[in-house]
């Protein structure tokens, strides 16, 4: 008796957000505390964090602990809503729809999914019966109730209940696991939690979204459920900004556009591989001229590499051994030319393959020759074509590729050039990007991952190396822990896209392991050898990605330096042809991608058409303006029409569609 007195006498220090601490005793629930605070927090707390860790409030805190009470405005509120949604979203489902097994249901970006077995699977038709249900369930305000429950309980309770797939998920949880079942009202489901206070708390806020095939934990091998997604928000604003967002993602889809304005197409014959069509390679070769451009105005030197190189590099460089099935790999054996024979002569014990990236082959043009202290940095650019095995259901569109361009480099430098190099990197970007039109992004540090190689002195210098150039710019950026590559830090840029989706594009990567694995040197000032700091870095990343950016971001209304036709001249009547031709010929020898035409058709037809096209200029011409010499000036988007001299709109076109660089 006395043991248990003490027990709840037990007191525990609870540190605050701000630092304050207070005392408890031991078993004091996350609700509990925030009422101690106000009671007015007490009613808006959702959840509690507790030393990093998301809770439900009804759970007891038995040792100190920093908490924070997380209320329902808070963004990491999000998660929660999605993952009560999905449990609303599968009793709806068994309410509505007797029999229906239930499987997995996580929060996901943007919302949440379940899976559900039944034998007549789900169709879009059965959406709005199960949302409107749903909403029922939230009305009803029923609690969440955490249960911890023996394994072979709860085993035995599902198979009764005829859900086989959850007691084969208990069957294969860790001894160790402990089993926790989640009641709202009369319905529950295994889950870890946690769960806001009730099905209230959930909201209005949330939209079915589509219907899909799943197979049972990923296995093809396995049964095909029905999944049904599910995005759920805060309010019905963010709801409403959201589901604009994919309209508005639906309509300037690159791929889409790619079709409309004729710029490339894919075919299964070569899955992740681009066929860039006349005007779609006008914007890649633009694009990258002018990053050429670029790179030479900030004293970079450019260089081409083999595409097929043997296995050694990568194996020196570590990529052979952590991403060899991401390689496309060919074996360096000579084939056998004899009919029906067996496709090599002898078994392959050497390997060639496409490159995946560029660094070990920058490495060995740096260590042709001896270089001076006096030689560095060097800056040495390729536009090089990669080559990664990713898995079909991975590509999409020119967004994700097999085989793609990257503006590629590397700067060996010295130590005490890190900081310098690391500023005129950031530089760079900033202007490219206020070139290209995108001034909203972030920036992350991605730091040592738990699989890397290089000692952790090395690591310190190099993050330490990135540290100092943001902060030497003044730069804001988060700490992505973990999330570096496996020979160095990188600074990461996020772009935010003019309806705010977010890409990463430009990395910046402080590298001291690469030249020691290639034993890459120079000689010092002192005479001796030294080992060169290696930057990986990137703008665009792979151009076709960025083109595919590009085109989401301006809805395929690209900045007229990169339009891949700059202007159509247009007659309105066959009578103007001759002039038109005039015109056409103007254009072309003022450098402007033109077209003419002259087709038997009415002008409001082909204004549409090259509006369609996303052209930015068209210059009509009738009987009037090849009698006075005009042009008759409409741009993309606008309604209204100017009329001006040749010669004058000639000299505003080259401006218009001056690069920027």
């Amino acid at each position: 008796m006395a043991d248990a007195a003490m027990a709840s006498n037990h007191q525990i220090t609870i540190t605050l957000p701000d630092g304050a601490t207070r005392s408890y005793s031991a078993g004091t629930t996350g609700l509990e505390i925030a009422e101690s605070i106000a009671k007015s927090l007490a009613k808006v707390a959702i959840a509690i964090e507790v030393n990093g860790e998301m809770r439900d409030l009804s759970r007891p805190i038995d040792e100190d602990a920093s908490i924070a009470l997380i209320k329902r405005d808070d963004p990491a509120a999000l998660g929660m809503i999605r993952h009560d949604a999905a449990h609303i979203m599968a009793e709806a489902v068994q309410e509505l729809f007797p029999g229906t097994q239930v499987t997995i249901g996580p929060a996901i970006e943007n919302g949440f999914y379940y899976d559900f077995a039944r034998n007549e699977p789900f169709s879009t038709e059965n959406l709005a019966a199960i949302e409107k249900k749903m909403r029922q369930i939230v009305e009803r305000g029923a609690p969440f109730v955490r249960e911890v429950w023996d394994r072979n309980d709860a085993i035995k309770f599902f198979r009764n209940k005829g859900e086989m797939y959850k007691a084969e998920l208990i069957e294969d949880l860790p001894a160790s696991e402990t089993i926790t079942i989640y009641k709202q009202g009369d319905w529950l489901d295994l889950c870890r939690g946690p769960h806001m206070p009730s099905t209230k708390h959930v909201g209005t806020a949330f939209k079915l979204m589509k219907v899909a095939g799943a197979y049972w934990r990923g296995d093809s091998s396995k049964a095909m459920l029905t999944r049904i997604y599910g995005t759920a928000w805060r309010t019905q604003d963010e709801l409403d900004a959201y589901l604009h967002q994919l309209e508005e993602a639906e309509k300037r889809d690159h791929r889409k556009l790619g079709k409309e304005m004729e710029l490339f197409h894919l075919q299964e014959e070569a899955q992740g591989s681009v066929f860039w069509h006349p005007k779609g390679f006008t914007i890649y070769n633009q694009l990258e001229n002018y990053m050429r451009r670029r790179i030479q105005g900030d004293g970079y030197v450019e260089v081409k590499t083999p595409q097929l190189m043997h296995s050694r590099f990568w194996e020196i460089s570590g990529h052979w051994q952590k991403y060899r099935e991401d390689m496309f790999v060919v074996p360096d054996v000579t084939p056998n030319v004899e009919e029906n024979g067996p496709i090599f002569k002898e078994e392959p014990k050497e390997f060639m393959a496409l490159k995946p990236m560029n660094c070990p082959a920058h490495v060995q043009i740096f260590k042709q020759g001896i270089k001076s202290y006096k030689d560095l940095p060097i800056r040495m650019a390729e536009f090089g074509c990669c080559h990664r095995n990713e898995a079909h259901g991975a590509l999409h569109g020119i967004l994700r590729l097999r085989q793609f361009t990257q503006d590629d480099a590397h700067i060996f430098c010295r130590e005490d050039q890190i900081l310098e190099e690391s500023i005129k990197f950031c530089k760079l970007a900033e202007e490219v990007y206020k070139d290209l039109g995108f001034t909203n992004y972030s920036i992350t540090l991605e730091t040592r991952p738990e699989n890397r190689v290089g000692s952790d002195d090395l690591w310190d210098k190099a993050e330490d190396g990135l540290k100092k150039a943001l902060e030497y710019l003044g730069m804001d950026y988060t700490i992505a822990e973990g999330d570096g590559a496996f020979y160095g830090p990188k600074l990461g840029y996020i772009l935010r896209d003019a309806i705010g989706r977010e890409w990463g594009c430009a990395t910046l990567q402080l590298d001291f392991n690469l030249p020691e694995r290639f034993d890459a040197t120079y000689i010092g000032e002192d005479g001796n050898k030294h080992r060169p700091v290696m930057l990986h870095r990137a703008v665009l990343g792979a151009l076709e990605r960025f083109i595919g950016i590009m085109i989401e971001n301006y809805a395929g209304k690209l900045p007229h330096w990169l339009a891949p036709v700059q202007c159509v001249v247009a007659t309105v009547t066959n009578s103007a042809d001759s002039y038109a031709e005039e015109v056409y010929a103007a254009l072309k020898k003022a450098g402007i991608r033109a077209e003419l035409d002259i087709r038997n058709e009415k002008i409001g037809y082909k204004v549409r058409e090259h509006s369609v096209q996303k052209v930015p200029f068209i210059f009509a011409v009738g009987a009037r303006e090849a009698e006075d010499q005009t042009v008759a000036i409409r741009e993309l988007g606008s309604t209204d029409q100017t009329v001006k001299p040749l010669a004058e709109a000639l000299s505003d076109l080259k401006a218009a569609t001056k690069p920027p660089f």
